[in-house]
C-alpha cells in the first residue's frame, strides 16, 4: 500500500484547510484500493474465526489443550484445591526451616562469638566506661547483630519461594478457593487478596483492603486482618517450632513436623479470620453481602532473577532494615532497664515479677508479656528481647543484666529452658504469637485508613483479648490432663 502526501503547500497538520483534508481523503480513497474494506472485514472475520476454534470445542472434536485451564482444574477444584494449598505452604516452610539452620547459626557464630568479643576487648583497650561499653555493644549491637542472624537466613528463603507462587500466579487462585468461604463467613470475597497481602505485612494487607468498595466489608477485613501472620512474627514461628516442636520428632522427621506446626497455626489464624468475621457480620456490622468477579490472570513462567531481586531487595532487606531500626532502640531501652535498678532490683524485674503471675495463668510468662510490651513496635524483636530479658532473670550471660551470650539452636534452647520454658509454653508463646496486638505501624495504619479511635481500638485489642482467652483455656486443658 502507497503512503499519500500532504499537499507541498502545507507545513503542519493544524495549517490543513477543509478543501486539503478532503482533497488527501479522496487521493488516500484511490491508492488503498477499491477493495479495501472488502478485505478489511475479511481480516477481522478471520480473526475472529481464529479466536473462536482456539476458545470452542465443536460437537465431534476432540477438546484441545489448554494448559491454564488444565492447571486451573486442579488448584482450584473443590476435591483437590485445599489440599494443594497445605501442601505448597508445608514444602514453603519445610524448605525454610532446613535450610536456614546453616548459615542462621554461621551469621550468629561471626556477629555473637567473634565481632561481640572482639569489640569489648576494643573498648576495654581504649578505656571505654562499662556503661557505654554495655549500652552500644551489650543493648544495642548484640540485639541489632541476633536480629540479623535469626531474621536474615529464612527471609532470604521464605519471601523469593512466596514472590515465584506471586509471579506464577498462584496467589489468586488461593484468593478463588476462599471466596465462597469468606463470603459464607459474612465478609467480602477480596478479603482472601488481603489476607494474603497480611501474609507478608499486616499494614500492607490493611492498606489493600481499599480495593473493598463496602465500607461495612472493609472495615471486617481491617478488623481480621491481623490474623494473618505477618513476616515479623515467621521467624518466632519457625524458631519455637524448630526448638520445642520438631525436636519430639526424629531429627530426621524434625523439619517437616516443624513445618507442619507452623502451617497448622497459619490455618488456625484463618480460621480465626473467618470465625471474628462470622460474628461481626451478624453483630456490629450487620450488612448485605455484596458480590464480586474475581478475574484469574494466566500462568507465567516466573522471572527468576527479578524475583529475586523484588524479594530480597524490596522485600527481605527492606523488612530487615526496618527489624534493626526497631531492635537497636529496643535493644538499648532493654539494657537500661535492666541496669537502672529501683531498690534492690532493676526496672526490667520489677516488670517481670509485676506481669509473671499473670503470664503463668495463661502458660507463658513474665519475660514473655513483657517482651511483648516492648516489641510493640516491631514483631520482628519479640525473640532477642525474650533472650536478653531472660538472661537478666536467670543471671545467664554471667556478662552483665541483659545481655545474650549463647548462639545458635542449642544455646538459644539452653536460655530459654533454664528460664523455665516448657514445651507448653513454646506452644502458648506460637498460640500468642498469632493472636496479640498489633504493630505501632500497623496500628497506625488502621487508624490512618479507619479515621477512627473507636475501631482502631477494636482493631488492637480484640487479639490480645483472643490471645489470653485461647492461651488461659489451652493451659487448663494441659493441665486437665496431667500436662
Amino acid at each position: 500500500m502507497t503512503t499519500a502526501t500532504l499537499p507541498s503547500n502545507t507545513n503542519s497538520q493544524a495549517s490543513l484547510s477543509p478543501d486539503d483534508i478532503l482533497t488527501t481523503a479522496q487521493t488516500l480513497r484511490w491508492e488503498i484500493g477499491q477493495d479495501y474494506h472488502e478485505r478489511l472485514m475479511e481480516a477481522i472475520y478471520t480473526d475472529a474465526s481464529n479466536i473462536a476454534d482456539r476458545a470452542v470445542t465443536r460437537p465431534g472434536e476432540k477438546p484441545r489443550f489448554d494448559l491454564d485451564r488444565t492447571i486451573d482444574r486442579i488448584v482450584t477444584s473443590r476435591r483437590w484445591g485445599f489440599p494443594l494449598m497445605i501442601l505448597l505452604l508445608a514444602i514453603v516452610f519445610w524448605l525454610t526451616i532446613s535450610g536456614a539452620n546453616v548459615p542462621s547459626q554461621m551469621l550468629a557464630s561471626l556477629l555473637l562469638d567473634t565481632v561481640h568479643p572482639f569489640l569489648k576487648g576494643l573498648a576495654n583497650t581504649i578505656g571505654m566506661p562499662w556503661w557505654l561499653s554495655g549500652f552500644l555493644l551489650d543493648g544495642v549491637y548484640l540485639a541489632t547483630a541476633w536480629v540479623i542472624s535469626v531474621m536474615l537466613p529464612p527471609m532470604a528463603i521464605f519471601f523469593p519461594m512466596f514472590t515465584l507462587l506471586e509471579d506464577f500466579g498462584y496467589l489468586p487462585r488461593v484468593a478463588f478457593n476462599m471466596d465462597k468461604l469468606f463470603r459464607r463467613a459474612g465478609a467480602h470475597g477480596k478479603q482472601a487478596l488481603t489476607m494474603t497481602m497480611g501474609w507478608g505485612c499486616n499494614a500492607a494487607g490493611v492498606v489493600a483492603t481499599r480495593i473493598i468498595d463496602s465500607p461495612r466489608e472493609r472495615l471486617i477485613a481491617i478488623i481480621t486482618n491481623n490474623f494473618s501472620l505477618c513476616n515479623g512474627r515467621w521467624p518466632t514461628q519457625i524458631l519455637i517450632a524448630s526448638l520445642f516442636i520438631g525436636a519430639l520428632a526424629p531429627s530426621f522427621l524434625g523439619g517437616l513436623i516443624s513445618s507442619l506446626s507452623v502451617v497448622i497455626v497459619a490455618l488456625l489464624g484463618v480460621s480465626l479470620m473467618f470465625a471474628v468475621s462470622f460474628l461481626l457480620s451478624r453483630t456490629v456490622l450487620r450488612g448485605e453481602v455484596s458480590t464480586f468477579s474475581l478475574e484469574l490472570p494466566p500462568y507465567r513462567p516466573p522471572r527468576i532473577w527479578q524475583t529475586l531481586y523484588t524479594s530480597l531487595i524490596d522485600r527481605t532487606m527492606i523488612v530487615l532494615w526496618r527489624a534493626i531500626v526497631f531492635a537497636a532502640p529496643a535493644g538499648a531501652l532493654i539494657w537500661l532497664t535492666a541496669n537502672i535498678h529501683l531498690g534492690n532490683a532493676s526496672i526490667a524485674e520489677h516488670l517481670i515479677n509485676l506481669l509473671n503471675p499473670f503470664g503463668l495463668i495463661l502458660g507463658l510468662n513474665g519475660v514473655i508479656l513483657a517482651a511483648y510490651v516492648f516489641a510493640i513496635p516491631a514483631n520482628e524483636i519479640v525473640i532477642p528481647t525474650i533472650l536478653m530479658l531472660t538472661t537478666l532473670v536467670t543471671g545467664a550471660s554471667g556478662a552483665g543484666a541483659g545481655v545474650m551470650f549463647e548462639t545458635g539452636d542449642a544455646g538459644v534452647l539452653h536460655i530459654l529452658t533454664g528460664g523455665g520454658w516448657t514445651l507448653l509454653t513454646a506452644i502458648n508463646l506460637m498460640l500468642f504469637s498469632l493472636m496479640h496486638n498489633p504493630c505501632s505501624t500497623t496500628i497506625y495504619t488502621i487508624y490512618a485508613e479507619t479515621k477512627s479511635v473507636k475501631w482502631t481500638a477494636v482493631a488492637t485489642l480484640l487479639p490480645v483479648a483472643m490471645g489470653f482467652l485461647v492461651t488461659f483455656l489451652v493451659t487448663q486443658v494441659w493441665h486437665l490432663f496431667g500436662g
